[in-house]
C-alpha cells in the first residue's frame, strides 16, 4: 500500500507539472509514463497513471490564473475570471479557490463513478451522433452568454473561430475526400488548439505589454496587495448548488465519449453564468466563474472512466491510453469488467479518492510560494514564458514547426482583434466545438441516410433543441436589457 501512495505522490507531482506548462497536457503525462508500467503490476501501474492523470487535469489552473495561458484546454475558462483576479492581487486568493474547486469536482465526479456507472453508461450508449452534435450546439450557445452588450460582434468572433477550426482534411469512409488542390500540406491537418491557446493568451498579452511598455511589473497594473482579499471558505458561501451542477456536468460531459473537458468547462461556465445573481461579474474576477470551471473539469476524470470500465470505451484522449495499461496486463474492459475484476475496481476507487486528495495536499499549502510568479518583472518573465511556448508549441506534434509560426499568427490575430473590439473568449469557443460539431453532424446525416428527421424527432434531441431555443432566448432578452440599462443611465 505504501508503494501505491508513492507512486499516485509522484504521478500527481509530475501531472500537476505537466499541466501547468502550455502545450503538455495529462494525455501527454499518462503516455510518457506508460511504458514505465512494464515492470510493474497492474494495481501499482493504475496508482500512476491515475494519479498523471487527476495532477494533469489540476495542474492547468496554475498558468491560467497567474499569466492568462491556460495550462490545458479543459482550463480555458478559468483564466476568464482566475486571471483578473491574480491582476488585482489575489492570486493565491484565486489559485486556492481553484484548488478547492478542483477537489470537490474530484470527489463528486467519484461518488457518481462508484454509485451510478452502470445506470450511466446505459444511458450514454443511447446518445447518438445526433444527440451529440445537439450537445456541442447547446455548447456553443456560450457565446452568447459571454457576449452581453455586444451580441453581433460576440457572435461573429464565435464564427472565426469555427470556420479556422475546419481548416484541413476532411476523412469520410477512411478516405481523404474535399482536399483542395492547393491546400498547403502543413494545413492538411489543420491548426491546433494548443498553438492557438498559446498564441491568442501569451503572445497577444506580451504585445501589450510590449505596446504599453514592460518597465513595470506584468502583474502590477491594478494591484493593491494591502486591500486584495484572502482566501477563507466563505469564498463557497452560497455556491454549493454552482459546485455541485458544474461537478455533476463535467460528470456527465465526461461519460459522453469524445466530448472533452474543452466543452464541460465551456457549458458549466455558461450555466454558472446564466443563474448567476450577478452575471454581469463573471469575467471580471468573480470566485463564482473560476469555483464552476474548475469543479466542472475535474469532474470529467471520474466520468470519463464510466464508459471506459463498464463499455470498454475511452470517454477522452487520457482514458484510451489507459486502455493500453489494461491490455498490458491482459485485462479486458467492458461490461463485465467490474463483476470479473472486482477487486481492481476497488483498487481504482481508492486510487482516485487518494489521487485527488494527494493533488490538494501538493498544490494548496505550497501555493503561496508559487503564486510570486506575480512578481517576477515582465523584462524577465516573459522571455522565460516565451521559450516555453515556443518549445510547447513545437512538441504538440512532436516537432512540426508549422505550430510555431501559428503560435505567431493566433498571437497576431488576438492582438487585432482586442484593437478592433472583437472578443476572443467566442473565438476560442467557436474554434474547440467548431470540428466536433462538423464531425458530428456528418456521422448523424451519413447515418441515416442523409435524412434531417432525427435531429427534430428523437425524444432526447427534441428535449436539446427546447433548452438551445430556451438559452438563446434568454441570452437575447438578457442583452436588450442589458443595453436598455445602459441607455437609461447615460440618460441619468
Amino acid at each position: 500500500m505504501l508503494l501505491n501512495i508513492a507512486l499516485a505522490f509522484v504521478g500527481v507531482a509530475v501531472g500537476i507539472i505537466f499541466g501547468a506548462i502550455p502545450g503538455m497536457t495529462a494525455t501527454m503525462a499518462v503516455a510518457v509514463f506508460l511504458p514505465m508500467t512494464y515492470a510493474l503490476d497492474l494495481v501499482p501501474a493504475l496508482w500512476l497513471l491515475l494519479g498523471l492523470y487527476v495532477g494533469g487535469i489540476s495542474g492547468g489552473l496554475v498558468p491560467a490564473i497567474l499569466i492568462n495561458v491556460p495550462g490545458t484546454p479543459s482550463s480555458v475558462c478559468t483564466g476568464f475570471d482566475g486571471h483578473p483576479m491574480a491582476r488585482r492581487g489575489e492570486g493565491e486568493r484565486a489559485l486556492k479557490i481553484g484548488i478547492t474547486a478542483s477537489l470537490m469536482g474530484g470527489l463528486i465526479s467519484l461518488a457518481v463513478l462508484a454509485l451510478l456507472t452502470p445506470p450511466l453508461a446505459r444511458m450514454a450508449i443511447k446518445f447518438s451522433a445526433v444527440e451529440k452534435f445537439l450537445i456541442i450546439l447547446f455548447a456553443m450557445t456560450v457565446i452568447a452568454a459571454l457576449s452581453k452588450g455586444s451580441m453581433t460582434k460576440g457572435v461573429l468572433s464565435g464564427f472565426l473561430g469555427v470556420l479556422l477550426s475546419l481548416v484541413g482534411e476532411l476523412t469520410m469512409n477512411n478516405k481523404m475526400r474535399m482536399v483542395p488542390a492547393f491546400l498547403k500540406s502543413d494545413l492538411r491537418a489543420g491548426f491546433q488548439l494548443l498553438p492557438l491557446l498559446i498564441g491568442l493568451f501569451a503572445i497577444m498579452q506580451m504585445f501589450q505589454e510590449a505596446e504599453k511598455g514592460m518597465k513595470a511589473n506584468a502583474m502590477d497594473e491594478g494591484v493593491d496587495a494591502k486591500n486584495a482579499q484572502k482566501f477563507s471558505l466563505k469564498d463557497f458561501k452560497g455556491q454549493w448548488v454552482n459546485v455541485i451542477r458544474s461537478s455533476l456536468l463535467g460528470t456527465f460531459m465526461g461519460i459522453l465519449p469524445g466530448v472533452g473537458g474543452s466543452a464541460a468547462s465551456l457549458i458549466a461556465y455558461s450555466q454558472a453564468k446564466t443563474w448567476s445573481k450577478h452575471p454581469e461579474l463573471l469575467g471580471t474576477g468573480a470566485p463564482e466563474g473560476l469555483i464552476a470551471s474548475e469543479s466542472s473539469n475535474n469532474g470529467l476524470t471520474g466520468g470519463a472512466l464510466v464508459p471506459l470500465l463498464s463499455l470498454g470505451i475511452p470517454g477522452d484522449s487520457t482514458t484510451a491510453v489507459l486502455i493500453g495499461a489494461f491490455m498490458l496486463q491482459g485485462i479486458q474492459v467492458g461490461p463485465l469488467f467490474i463483476q470479473q475484476n472486482g477487486e481492481i475496481w476497488n483498487q481504482i476507487l481508492i486510487a482516485l479518492l487518494a489521487c485527488n486528495f494527494i493533488m490538494f495536499l501538493v498544490m494548496f499549502f505550497p501555493i503561496k510560494l508559487i503564486s510570486k510568479v506575480v512578481n517576477v518583472k515582465s523584462a524577465r518573465m516573459y522571455p522565460v514564458i516565451l521559450i516555453m511556448c515556443i518549445v510547447g508549441a513545437y512538441a504538440t506534434r512532436s516537432g512540426v514547426m508549422f505550430d510555431v509560426w501559428c503560435l505567431l499568427i493566433f498571437g497576431i490575430l488576438g492582438y487585432i482583434m482586442s484593437k478592433i473590439g472583437l472578443p476572443t473568449a467566442p473565438f476560442l469557443i467557436g474554434f474547440i466545438l467548431g470540428k466536433d460539431l462538423e464531425k458530428y453532424f456528418l456521422e448523424a446525416v451519413r447515418g441515416n441516410n442523409y435524412s434531417l428527421a432525427p435531429f427534430f424527432t428523437r425524444p432526447i434531441a427534441i428535449v436539446l433543441w427546447v433548452l438551445i431555443v430556451a438559452f438563446l432566448g434568454y441570452s437575447i432578452w438578457d442583452n436588450a436589457k442589458g443595453k436598455r440599462m445602459e441607455k437609461a443611465g447615460m440618460k441619468d
